[in-house]
């Protein structure tokens, strides 16, 4: 007779690894190799010469690199020991980076991208030798305008904000074509939009008005039309907006924008829970936008290089960046070309027409989903929030402000309001906490309008198990901060990192962002590091 399993945990143990891994440079060992290269045959060299004097001697270089001299072995040791001290989205339940959107990114994709007719690529080659790459960038345009609603995408940008600068820079070339530029001087946006829309607009020169929520909670459509007249240049709006919180008066936003002259932009950065159901040109907008590195499932990447996606409507299309990819010719014999920025285009906004790898992933997560699937995903996000909403309301402490009793979209943004009132714990302590159950948590962007804010987004991506694995966790750790609050103060108790003196982030005189710059900083670890006596480094830091 077999005994019985016993019942898995609702919180499992975790702790992370710490290896106190020292900076690559100083594992440095001079004449340590990790690839033998074979010396030149003496028949090669003399018949290929000196290859280094046909250089320019302003490209030479005085000394050789001061690179990293390491075995094969210690440098997999040395990566796989940093991987370690990490969480991501492959490794811990990520619902808890909200308005990101992290899902799973297919490795099949990954696998795509690094094949040897991508990664050889080059963007300034011959066009007739890149015929695949500039199909596939020109595909997943007229799929985007499709999804969109829109006539036309660009897809040149390389992450959100600087698809939302594009966005902007077209609505001003717009008015002043037409002769308004100088009249449209202000830009509306909404509290919960993303920063970045009121950002651009304040870098473009435009005076910002804010519009904060109704008594119901929704973007308040009195105080927009009490906003907008001659000078209006544009409303740029986040739907839904980063508090879950879907506009249902978006049309008339819209049209009361048009009824002044001013055009309408749609921030879509986070649209996995309305693909299929419904699309910015539906509602009348004349630009729009799309993170793919949220949305369209390709790796943030720590930040970068993301990519933007910018669709507008025929009378916009004109001031698209570029270069852009264009079909000439039907069926067999169809060629793609990458033709330069137009008279009217706010021109290039960054180099060559996009980050290809993240281009390429793209499209086929949308190739592999098809219309059904993608509809099937935002369902699924729909579901997932909703489902995690309930149960966070279940956790003593816990809320989620305004549009009180409706459900939301695909994120939320909930406060701990209530709970730090009774303890004194704050959001950003029950954050660092949590990491001790190997869970990521974001708190809020600024400015704080929800007190003690925290956001989470589940994506289609996490099962049930998982999202009830995060709210047990959040659940134990609004419990601690009653009953045992040192240790929610004291976190985190099994990381690699524990308390990160502030001191050192706010004075950039302790930053040292490169190698070089650490030494020039420190000369008693360069000297200690050549091997110097400990009162030469002590002399030479003086």
């Amino acid at each position: 007779m077999s005994l019985p399993l016993a019942p898995k945990p609702a919180i499992r143990r975790f702790h992370q690894a710490r290896w106190d891994e020292p900076v690559i440079f100083e594992l440095s060992t001079p004449g340590e190799r990790g690839v033998l290269v074979p010396a030149v045959e003496p028949g090669v060299r003399d018949a290929v010469g000196d290859v280094l004097a046909e250089l320019p001697a302003g490209l030479r270089r005085a000394a050789p690199p001061a690179l990293p001299e390491m075995a094969q072995m210690r440098v997999l040791k040395h990566y796989l020991r940093l991987s370690q001290e990490n969480l991501g989205a492959d490794l811990n339940v990520d619902i808890g980076q909200g308005t990101c959107t992290m899902k799973y990114s297919p490795k099949i994709n990954d696998q795509l991208v690094a094949t040897p007719q991508l990664t050889a690529m080059h963007p300034l080659q011959d066009p007739a030798d890149a015929q695949g790459v500039l199909e596939i960038v020109w595909r997943l345009e007229r799929m985007l305008a499709e999804i969109s609603g829109m006539d036309e995408v660009s897809l040149q940008t390389q992450g959100g904000s600087a698809a939302i600068w594009a966005n902007i820079a077209m609505i001003r070339a717009y008015h002043e074509a037409n002769g308004e530029g100088e009249q449209r001087r202000e830009v509306i946006t909404t509290i919960f939009s993303h920063p970045s829309n009121a950002a651009a607009a304040k870098a473009a020169g435009y005076e910002v008005v804010t519009i904060h929520p109704d008594a119901d909670g929704y973007p308040d459509l009195a105080a927009l039309k009490a906003a907008l007249s001659p000078r209006t240049a544009a409303i740029m709006v986040t739907n839904p907006e980063d508090t879950g919180i879907y506009n249902p008066a978006i049309t008339e936003w819209v049209d009361a924008a048009h009824a002044v002259g001013a055009l309408a932009s749609y921030d879509q950065a986070n649209a996995n829970g309305i693909l299929g159901i419904t699309r910015a040109r539906d509602a009348g907008f004349d630009v729009c936008h799309f993170n793919l590195h949220k949305t369209f499932s390709t790796p943030h990447g720590c930040g970068g290089p993301g990519s933007g996606a910018n669709a507008v409507s025929a009378a916009l299309a004109p001031f698209l960046p570029g270069p852009r990819i264009v079909r000439i010719g039907e069926g067999d014999d169809a060629r793609f070309e990458v033709q330069g920025a137009g008279p009217q285009s706010i021109g290039t906004v960054a180099p060559f027409f996009g980050v290809v790898p993240n281009l390429v992933r793209a499209y086929a997560w949308i190739m592999a989903l098809g219309a059904e699937g993608l509809l099937a995903a935002a369902e699924t996000a729909v579901l997932n929030n909703n489902y995690l909403l309930a149960k966070v309301l279940e956790i003593p402490g816990a809320s989620a402000p305004y549009a009180s009793g409706r459900r939301r979209i695909e994120q939320v943004r909930y406060s701990w309001q209530e709970l730090y009132e009774e303890t004194g714990i704050t959001s950003e302590e029950i954050g660092v906490r949590m990491s001790d159950f190997g869970m990521h948590y974001w708190t809020s962007h600024h400015p704080y309008v929800v007190p003690q804010p925290f956001t989470l987004e589940p994506t289609e991506s996490y099962s049930k198990a998982e999202l009830d694995e995060y709210v047990a966790a959040l659940a134990e750790v609004a419990r601690e901060a009653r009953e045992t609050p040192e240790i929610v103060r004291t976190a985190p108790h099994r990381q690699s990192v524990h308390h990160t003196h502030h001191d050192d982030l706010d004075d950039p005189a302790r930053w040292a962002v490169t190698w070089r710059a650490y030494l020039r900083k420190y000369p008693e670890v360069a000297a200690r590091l050549a091997g110097e006596p400990e009162s030469t480094a002590d002399a030479s830091a003086a």
